[in-house]
Parts: structure tokens; sequence; C-alpha cells
């Protein structure tokens, strides 16, 4: 992003069908950071999602889901039973060729002015705490998230942080 004027940034666009090979490839990429997904299961969690943007031709997505989603996630659940209402980032991922232009900022910027749009208040996430990840917990901490919880999950194999953002309305 340095040295780029708005008009050169690669412009954030909802995520279409067509998309879906490519936000599989680089998910699996990142699978040990997120989770694995097979295309019958993305197919089904972008038809439940609240909010899907792509930048570029897929240089980074973001996937979201609102309390109102039909989702098995632990850490959504956990959520889930403490929100009545809120906003889950699923995932987020950068390419690796596109990293430190800035573009995990800007998908949550538009998420949280997207999530405003919707009267939603808060927007949550996880991030893993065993293995550590300072580098998010430190780019979400920026971002004005708070620690809210933390709990072990997949039979105790993986321990994360929960956050929460508040946004005006």
């Amino acid at each position: 992003m340095a040295g780029m004027t708005p008009r050169e940034l690669p412009p954030i666009e909802q995520v279409s069908p067509a998309d879906e090979a490519v936000i599989l490839a680089l998910n699996n990429e990142h699978a040990a950071e997120l989770s694995w997904l097979e295309p019958g299961r993305l197919s089904f969690l972008l038809g439940e999602a609240f909010y899907t943007r792509r930048i570029g031709a897929l240089e980074a997505f973001i996937l979201c889901f609102d309390q109102d989603a039909s989702y098995d996630s632990p850490n959504f659940l956990w959520f889930r039973q403490r929100y009545p209402r809120f906003v889950y980032v699923d995932r987020v991922v950068v390419a690796a060729e596109a990293r430190g232009r800035g573009h995990a900022r800007r998908l949550y910027e538009d998420l949280f002015g997207h999530a405003r749009r919707a009267s939603h208040t808060i927007v949550t996430c996880e991030v893993n705490a065993d293995p550590p990840n300072p580098a998010s917990d430190a780019f979400h901490a920026a971002l004005g998230f708070a620690e809210v919880g933390e709990a072990l999950i997949h039979g105790g194999k993986k321990s994360v942080r929960y956050w929460a953002k508040p946004i005006a309305a």
C-alpha cells in the first residue's frame, strides 16, 4: 500500500461463485491457521455468510457470519451463546505475494461499515493462542478489538482467544 494512491489499490468486491476455486486453494494453503475446506463445505459457508469480499484477483478474502447463520464452528457457537447479535469473522486470508499492502485492514474497515449499515454493534473473531499468533494479536488490538474469552477446541488440540470490537451505529 505504501506509495499507492487510492485509485491504484485493487478493488474490494463481493465474492461470486466463479471465485470459489481460487478461494478454496488460498484457504487450504493456510489450513493450519484456519481449517481445511472441501469444495462442498466452502459453497455451503459462502451461502450462509453475512459478508464475503475479495480484493483484486483474489489477493485476499474475508468470510463472516452473523448470529443467524447455520454454522457449527465451536468458535462461532461460543459467540452465539454470549451475544444476541454479532458479526463473526470466520477467516481472513492474504496471499503471500500480497502481504504488506494493507489488504486485511481494508477488508476489516469495509466490514465495519457494512456491519454498521446492517445495525450490528459488535464484530467478533478468534485468534490462535496455541500455536501462538502474535502478529494477528497485534493486528486485532490495533483495530480496537479486545480479548473477551478463551477456549480449548478440537478435543483440546487447539487453544484460541476470543476478541470483540464494538462498532458505533
